[in-house]
């Protein structure tokens, strides 16, 4: 963010919410209308959706990065899938109104909002090509190169169902790259 504004931003400090919670506690279930968006200012976020009785995660959030069901945040209905903290975490928490109030009053703001949302959908399409096109092994080199800090700070479990296979699998596949 920008130091202009950064600044404008900070005028709306008393407009949201800072709260601290325990690991694993849902921001947002699966089915229920995202009333808040998130500002993760330590810790990280994971966000999954039930696929048959199994959670398969598909996003990872961390330090200095928005997170919300911007669908169900923006149309009101109900979210695809739930946000959940992956370790403890302090966010910034923000209503929608309230929200909408900093978008429409800080110049410039819209802009890297739809930047953040352009990255968000560029995300959302590599992944969708990559669990068609590539092997769980090569999803696996690709998260090691583009995205170590996954590596480094989410759960074994998380990273297999992200990569759409078993934990057994994934540590196949990690013994055979250590080799």
């Amino acid at each position: 963010m920008n130091e202009s504004l950064r600044i404008a931003w900070e005028q709306y400090q008393h407009l949201y919410e800072e709260i601290s919670v325990p690991a694993r506690t849902i921001l947002l279930e699966e089915g229920k209308v995202a009333r808040y968006a998130y500002y993760i200012v330590e810790g990280g976020v994971r966000v999954w959706f039930n696929n048959k009785g199994r959670d398969t995660s598909f996003q990872f959030f961390f330090e200095g990065e928005g997170v919300s069901s911007i669908e169900s945040f923006r149309s009101g209905q109900p979210s695809m899938f739930t946000i959940e903290t992956l370790s403890p975490s302090k966010l910034l928490k923000i209503a929608k109104d309230d929200f909408a109030t900093i978008v429409n009053s800080i110049p410039g703001f819209k802009a890297e909002l739809e930047e953040v949302i352009f990255q968000r959908l560029l995300h959302y399409s590599k992944l969708f090509v990559s669990q068609i096109r590539d092997t769980p092994q090569e999803r696996y080199e690709a998260l090691l190169k583009e995205q170590p800090r996954i590596i480094q700070r989410v759960p074994l479990q998380y990273i297999a169902s992200f990569l759409g296979i078993t934990p057994v699998s994934l540590s196949r596949i990690r013994n055979k790259l250590q080799k």
